[in-house]
């Protein structure tokens, strides 16, 4: 199949304060030949000897394909015990069809923050199912007792390693589990520092692992030119966070402006997930989500939107992520409808493009310039006009990953 196509008139996002301008966009074997005029693009068309589709995207719109910085392939259920403990081979195929779904949404890069592993990164590396670009962090790192042990307190079973979460306490048992993640193509550590909405133990504002075992998991990872990325939501976790080392912050609703500030200063990103909270607020009970995730829920979910204002008024740079578990994972795109509620689509699509491009490190994402990975969404209508475009799923002309055009379900 042809990794060459070429997308005609449409109007394509030049990033920033540019908007869109008018151009064709040529993708030859996989990455974007230039932005080139349309005279431009045809000489290099004509000098291509392979076949090259033509995408007539005139009276369009085309974005870079959009990023998703906080994805679970392996979050098969709303029950953590069961996401931890159930077969992996069910949670592996079950995570290649979260995967190709998430694709046809027009999300042509996922982060794995919690999950993942070096098989299932071969198997999109080889073609053997369509899937987005994949970067994984392995299983989260947890305190005992903390955000990722899915162990109730009346429940008394030893529990170390799942498949999205790991307890490990202490100094050296940390920089052992970064070292094995590292050496096994991780691309960036989760650690959990707060309590979260999903276990059952721990209380959501409380700072989880010591100053030490933070900087043992950061000073491991910054060594080995990765970075951490840490779950916490209070502004006393995430001062807890940062000061000691970790480089984005994941959901962050519940702090103050102070904290956002300090960030800025520390130039961490803030990564929030919005549509998990709504998903649960809206569907968690009929789903039988546990009684105390949903009260837990209850304090996060007004907040996210206005922990964004904070964020972007202090300069931290804001990503977008979805984490959404189990069933809820086709609410990915309400996600971007709260998101652009809060800040604007402009803001938006920032967030969803080159923000998360420069979280993830990869300059060949998040634009469609020169050299770029030839991933693109095209719609039917201006965003900026019609915000609804970026999540209505009919207003979707196309979705393009690595030249090829994905097949709409």
């Amino acid at each position: 199949m042809t990794q060459s196509i070429k997308i005609t008139g449409a109007h394509v996002w030049a990033g920033g304060d540019r908007g869109f301008e008018l151009r064709d966009v040529l993708i030859i074997n996989g990455r974007v030949a230039g932005a080139e005029s349309s005279a431009a693009a045809a000489a290099t068309d004509s000098a291509h000897p392979g076949p090259i589709e033509t995408l007539d995207a005139t009276g369009q719109w085309v974005l870079p394909g959009l990023i998703d910085a906080h994805f679970h392939a392996y979050a098969t259920s709303m029950d953590g015990m069961e996401n931890e403990r159930g077969p992996l081979s069910y949670a592996a195929i079950n995570g290649v069809r979260r995967l190709e779904a998430t694709l046809r949404r027009g999300f042509t890069t996922v982060r794995d923050v919690a999950g993942g592993d070096i098989g299932l990164a071969r198997a999109i590396e080889q073609g053997l199912f369509p899937s987005p670009r994949y970067h994984f962090t392995g299983p989260a790192l947890s305190q005992t007792g903390g955000h990722g042990d899915p162990r109730a307190a009346h429940v008394d079973v030893c529990f170390s390693h799942g498949h999205m979460c790991e307890v490990v306490d202490g100094v050296d048992n940390l920089r052992l589990a970064v070292r094995n993640r590292l050496r096994t193509g991780a691309h960036a550590i989760k650690i959990m520092t707060s309590g979260g909405v999903f276990s059952l133990t721990d209380p959501i504002r409380v700072p989880q692992y010591s100053a030490e075992e933070v900087r043992a998991v950061t000073d491991e990872a910054r060594r080995q030119r990765s970075y951490v990325a840490a779950h916490a939501y209070s502004s006393e976790a995430v001062i807890h966070s940062i000061e000691n080392g970790v480089r984005s912050i994941e959901h962050g609703n519940l702090i103050d402006a102070a904290t956002a500030k300090r960030m800025a200063e520390l130039d961490v990103f803030l990564v929030p997930t919005l549509a998990a909270y709504d998903a649960m607020d809206r569907r968690g009970a009929e789903i039988g989500l546990n009684e105390i995730s949903l009260a837990k829920n209850t304090e996060v979910l007004s907040k996210g939107q206005e922990a964004i204002q904070l964020a972007l008024a202090a300069g931290v740079e804001v990503g977008f992520g979805s984490d959404l578990m189990g069933e809820l994972e086709d609410d990915q795109l309400s996600g971007v409808r709260l998101q652009c509620a809060a800040v604007g689509a402009a803001e938006t699509i920032g967030s969803l493009t080159e923000v998360n491009a420069r979280l993830i490190g990869d300059a060949n994402l998040g634009h469609l310039g020169a050299g770029a990975y030839g991933d693109a969404l095209v719609l039917t209508a201006n965003p900026l006009e019609e915000p609804a475009a970026l999540w209505d799923l009919a207003a979707r002309v196309a979705v393009v990953s690595a030249g090829r055009r994905v097949a709409q379900a």
